[in-house]
């Protein structure tokens, strides 16, 4: 006796192609992302937070469990928001020139770590120094979907009220900080004497 067949019968044109359309897409998307690290003009891509409140956060601080560090405690003086990552090769070139700049103590310099094990950004900093004032972690990219972060390095100067007034796209240079960010902090009137790389906020946040 005939049964009918259990077999499924053969996809629909439009499901058979559906995996190809999503490889394609994901190519598509990874071209972008490799042409925008390969464009030597990609800092100069406007940011819409220019002259705007800088977004608000409150995030973990790395190097003290429990604690929390907002946009809020920030404001009074200028700092400057460098955005890292322990998986990051371009944050390791920029370090050094962060560092040198940071032992100026011209601003305050705070660390932004995205997307990274705790360990390993503990780890990474024992390894190439602490230029930070504080660093504040963000795990999950939350935060950083505010700030319009989509790579590291990315570098912003919040002013003493908390405006952003500059940002910068990739890694820091010495010329670029002496061509760009220290004129724009001549513009903001930095204030002297800002705390050194590695001091403490409040009972102490950097290590």
């Amino acid at each position: 006796m005939n049964t009918p067949d259990s077999r499924p019968g053969p996809r629909s044109g439009a499901t058979r192609w559906l995996p190809l359309a999503v490889f394609a897409a994901l190519a598509v998307l990874l071209a972008a992302g490799v042409w925008l690290s390969r464009n030597p003009d990609r800092e100069k891509l406007p940011s819409p937070l220019i002259g705007k409140p800088a977004p608000r956060f409150s995030l973990p601080v790395l190097h003290e469990a429990g604690r929390l560090i907002s946009t809020d405690d920030l404001r009074g003086a200028p700092y400057l928001l460098n955005v890292w990552g322990s998986w990051c090769p371009a944050c390791r070139d920029e370090h050094p020139v962060l560092t040198r700049f940071a032992e100026t103590k011209r601003v305050r310099v705070v660390g932004f770590n995205w997307k990274d094990e705790h360990a390993d950004a503990l780890r990474w900093l024992e390894q190439y120094g602490n230029p930070y004032f504080v660093v504040a972690v963000d795990y999950e990219g939350k935060a950083a979907i505010d700030w319009g972060i989509y790579g590291a390095p990315e570098t912003f100067l919040i002013d003493a009220q908390g405006i952003v007034r500059w940002k910068f796209v990739g890694p820091l240079t010495d010329a670029v900080i002496r061509e760009q960010l220290l004129p724009e902090l001549d513009r903001i009137g930095s204030q002297a004497g800002a705390p050194a790389a590695g001091a403490t906020l409040a009972a102490g946040t950097a290590r």
